[in-house]
């Protein structure tokens, strides 16, 4: 079951946010950030968890690509699952519920930059309707101090 966010739904989040902190591979950050950095941080529309079983298993944002104006419908999407529920479907849900909610929050270009090596990643958003846009060399290291690339991929509505 897919549903909207909620506060209290932030220590599963964060539980699943620190599992692809733990992989290396879905992020650049090394820590997690509170619930007020994060919050702050992200689109108040458009937050929905997956839910199986009275669990949260998985969970999409948005967060601004630009603090000007006039890129306001421009965002970044953020996906996470669980590692013990992926491949499942439930981020081809979660990222098909964002698709459709999204215009109505004023979005009209959601966008990812995912570390190329996320190929399981790469391959959801493909599946999503996805466009790769670009990507960028050595952008940063990741937290074994390896230098990655990013994967552009856009969606435009």
């Amino acid at each position: 079951m897919i549903r909207e966010m909620e506060k209290c739904d932030w220590e599963r989040v964060a539980e699943i946010y620190e599992q692809g902190l733990e992989g290396g591979i879905s992020t650049f950050n090394t820590q997690c950030p509170t619930f007020e950095e994060w919050d702050a941080s992200h689109i108040k529309e458009c937050r929905y968890v997956y839910e199986e079983n009275d669990k949260v298993v998985g969970w999409i944002a948005i967060s601004p690509s630009s603090s000007r104006c006039v890129y306001r419908g421009c965002v970044e999407m953020s996906i996470y699952l669980d590692r013990e529920y992926q491949g499942k479907g439930i981020g081809t849900q979660l990222v098909e519920k964002l698709i459709s909610e999204a215009p109505k929050a004023g979005i009209w270009s959601i966008y990812s930059a995912i570390i190329s090596v996320n190929t399981a990643s790469i391959a959801l958003h493909k599946k999503c309707g996805f466009r790769e846009i670009g990507y960028r060399e050595r952008i940063a290291k990741d937290r074994f101090g390896n230098w990655q690339n990013t994967t552009l991929m856009e969606f435009r509505l």
